[in-house]
């Protein structure tokens, strides 16, 4: 049989099936017949798993958010919010240890929680030394030094030029 005629069976096979004109059974079997096994991945199930890969970076990702909303719009104690930050911190780098255990992709997770890191110590920095560069100086430093050693740790040049690039820009504002 022709290759455009395969086609076209194929189409009006996976029409039916799609709405329901003929049992799922029936159709995954023409399916099987027309395609000779090779039957090609329906749309949908590729959009579903597409976004089933991508949710848990998305739902990692949004702890940033989350957390500058905590920091900066509610009026929770900071004991609170030093705590929910830290909680925040160890969700993602839970997550990050769950990713590179199956073998997922654990840099998103890995960055947000480097973020929120950064952004804890330096709300706590200046709510405990308010009015003290210095003291924010040597915590903004401390974050890139540890950013350089992760990317270091864990070969991901991003995190390495992240923390020379933070380090270049803290070491140009104190001389200017």
């Amino acid at each position: 049989m022709n290759e455009n005629r395969k086609s076209t069976i194929v189409k009006e096979i996976l029409y039916w099936k799609e709405n329901r004109l003929l049992p799922e059974q029936y159709c995954n079997y023409l399916l099987t017949l027309y395609t000779e096994g090779n039957r090609p991945v329906e749309k949908n199930k590729q959009r579903i798993a597409s976004l089933k890969s991508h949710f848990p970076n998305i739902a990692i990702f949004l702890l940033i958010p989350i957390f500058i909303f905590v920091i900066y719009f509610t009026e929770l104690s900071f004991i609170l919010q030093m705590a929910l930050g830290g909680i925040f911190i160890i969700a993602g780098l839970l997550a990050v240890f769950y990713f590179s255990r199956k073998g997922i992709s654990f840099q998103v997770p890995l960055i947000v929680s480097a973020l929120i890191f950064l952004l804890l110590s330096v709300e706590g920095a200046s709510v405990l030394a308010p009015n003290r560069d210095g003291i924010l100086y040597i915590i903004c430093a401390a974050n890139c030094l540890l950013w350089i050693f992760t990317g270091w740790k864990l070969k991901l040049l991003y995190f390495c030029l992240a923390g020379i690039l933070g380090a270049a820009i803290i070491i140009i504002s104190i001389f200017v």
